[in-house]
């Protein structure tokens, strides 16, 4: 998880931002690789009730994640509407692809635009967060991407 003082802030972080529900989210832009429609993607029986299923991206079989549901936005799968993408990330070796509903735009933050996050943001726990942008007239919670996918936490 990133440490907010330790990040390089010189020429500000760039962070992608998306929508769950009516919630603004954001991750480092470097986390991400790409960008892709939801597309087809197979049940898989017998898993977590937030891993969605698989997909075929060009001969590359990734994981699906339905974000809304791991970080407690929703009990049941998320819709899947005209607007909805998967960010596709790297997770201990293994493509994923976080399912969102929507996304927002990119930002740069400048380092006292991000605190970090309260003990509890609407249900979902502080280990989820590594801080909150406010700026631009936005309140973007930051997830720590390695604490939301490691299903230990």
């Amino acid at each position: 998880m990133p440490d907010i003082a330790k990040l390089d802030f010189e020429e500000g972080a760039l962070l992608s931002t998306f929508m769950l529900e009516e919630a603004a989210f954001g991750l480092e832009a470097a986390t991400i690789q790409e960008i892709v429609k939801t597309g087809e993607i197979a049940k898989v029986y017998n898993a977590p009730a937030f891993v969605l299923g698989i997909r075929n991206l060009r001969g590359r079989i990734i994981t699906v994640i339905d974000l809304a549901v791991r970080l407690g936005l929703r009990t049941e799968g998320s819709p899947i509407g005209e607007d909805s993408r998967l960010l596709i990330a790297e997770w201990r070796g293994e493509s994923i692809g976080l399912l969102v509903d929507r996304v927002a735009d990119t930002v740069v933050a400048e380092k006292h635009e991000v605190a970090p996050p309260p003990p509890d943001l609407n249900g979902i726990p502080s280990r989820l967060l590594w801080g909150v942008y406010q700026g631009h007239g936005k309140v973007v919670a930051l997830l720590a991407l390695e604490n939301v996918l490691d299903t230990a936490t």
